[in-house]
């Protein structure tokens, strides 16, 4: 671990003792450390604002406190300007596989559901909306003012997102989590935790299924069960046609994420592979979506 890292998290004020800290793996948008003190363990997230992401770290916090109050996320000890202190929780971080177990769909779903039904209730102050149209629109524009090496793809991009956009159509409104990777879901044994609020924010619930699907590759069958479970019944071919849509929109997003980051992030990480898997991933679902979806 980097010596100005170490000594900015054993600076912190919450500590009460000497403390003993570990570099966590797996952040691509934080550095994340696991510290220890007097026998209770935490993780400590470092990092600033990342207006180019959207990422303001005052809806972070937020968001983290009103999930905690719902029983769904672990405690925030300590926040100030570029650190975030909360409880470490001792269970198994998800991978993908995970995700697409038979066996964790169900709680992995109830967990969503309790997510957008219950932390809006707790929240407090301004919040966020995470419309993920308008958020691939703003990273064209940063793109092109960036000189992205990908500039000559956007035309075609931001095409295929108005029609993406159109094909949604009208949207409930729930707080979501926008970025249900796996590792932010964490299996203590007993029950689920949900982790890491970055991109929270007021968005439809198709968005967090669907992202949950793009990023874990689930299996049309899954797919369709998510939804059906989630919504208490049999998917109607519209729900399904809004759903693929925000299922491709997700994954452009990650795409041009990764393209941004590119050009933005200092953190050690291949962004430009990161890129390349994203956009073939996009690519191969949106052409299996074509017909359905009515694009051109």
């Amino acid at each position: 671990m980097h010596e100005d890292i170490q000594k900015r998290v054993e600076a912190l004020p919450c500590w009460r003792g000497a403390v003993t800290a570990e570099l966590l793996g797996g952040g691509i948008t934080n550095v994340n450390v696991k510290v220890r003190d007097r026998g209770e363990a935490f993780v400590v997230r470092l990092g600033g604002d990342i207006p180019v992401h959207q990422v303001m770290r005052f809806n972070e916090l937020a968001a983290s406190r009103a999930a905690h109050a719902a029983g769904l996320s672990p405690e925030v000890i300590h926040a100030e300007p570029g650190a975030l202190v909360i409880r470490f929780i001792d269970g198994r971080v998800y991978g993908e596989a995970e995700v697409r177990d038979e066996a964790n769909l169900p709680r992995i779903v109830d967990l969503v559901q309790r997510f957008h039904r219950e932390v809006a209730k707790h929240l407090r102050g301004p919040a966020l909306v995470f419309w993920v149209f308008h958020v691939l629109r703003d990273y064209a524009h940063s793109l092109g003012e960036g000189g992205s090496q990908h500039l000559g793809k956007l035309p075609r991009l931001m095409t295929i997102a108005e029609q993406l956009e159109r094909a949604v159509g009208p949207i409930d409104l729930v707080f979501g989590h926008n970025d249900l990777l796996a590792a932010n879901i964490i299996d203590d044994g007993r029950r689920l935790w949900l982790i890491d609020f970055d991109y929270a924010g007021f968005n439809s619930p198709l968005f967090d299924l669907a992202n949950l699907a793009s990023n874990n590759q689930l299996a049309e069958d899954q797919e369709r069960r998510l939804l059906d479970s989630y919504f208490g019944g049999p998917t109607e071919p519209q729900r399904w046609r809004a759903y693929s849509a925000m299922k491709c929109a997700s994954l452009l997003r990650e795409t041009m994420w990764s393209m941004v980051s590119e050009i933005h992030s200092t953190l050690d990480f291949d962004y430009g592979a990161y890129t390349a898997e994203n956009l073939e991933r996009f690519e191969r679902t949106l052409s299996a979506l074509e017909q359905d979806l009515d694009l051109q």
